[in-house]
């Protein structure tokens, strides 16, 4: 390992600044809210699944049409619930996210990287997988 990565130490404010863009995240995802959501993603970011198993692959602009198009977590009265089960640094403008969540009738686990960006972190991509959630008949 090259010494210029291996001794860095991200401090508790870059992880507390990237837990406050995820909870931005999950509450512009919640509440269907795609201008929250536009100030967390960066303009050239990506979204992709392969969780129907073909790539679902989109930009920003795909992408908030289906978020603002549909009836919000909130809305449907759907528990506000989510786990950031990791962080990850890769100096000091690189972090990548793994985010668990259940909403829309979906157990989702996300991958998301981040950029800090003029100051600012911003999600560069996010990869995800999801499961339906069992029916009622257990199914």
């Amino acid at each position: 390992m090259s010494e210029h990565t291996e001794n860095i130490q991200p401090g508790a404010a870059a992880y507390a600044a990237v837990a406050r863009v995820m909870a931005r995240y999950y509450e512009g995802l919640y509440h269907g809210d795609v201008e929250l959501l536009a100030e967390v993603f960066h303009p050239g970011a990506t979204y992709a699944t392969a969780s129907g198993g073909e790539l679902l692959q989109l930009n920003l602009e795909a992408y908030f049409p289906v978020v603002s198009g549909r009836a919000s977590p909130a809305t449907r009265g759907e528990a506000y619930s989510y786990e950031l089960t990791s962080i990850a640094f890769a100096g000091s403008h690189t972090a990548l996210v793994r985010m668990r969540s259940a909403m829309l009738g979906k157990h989702f686990d996300d991958f998301l990287s981040l950029i800090k960006v003029d100051g600012q972190w911003r999600i560069i991509a996010k990869v995800f997988h999801f499961e339906l959630e069992p029916t009622a008949e257990g199914t």
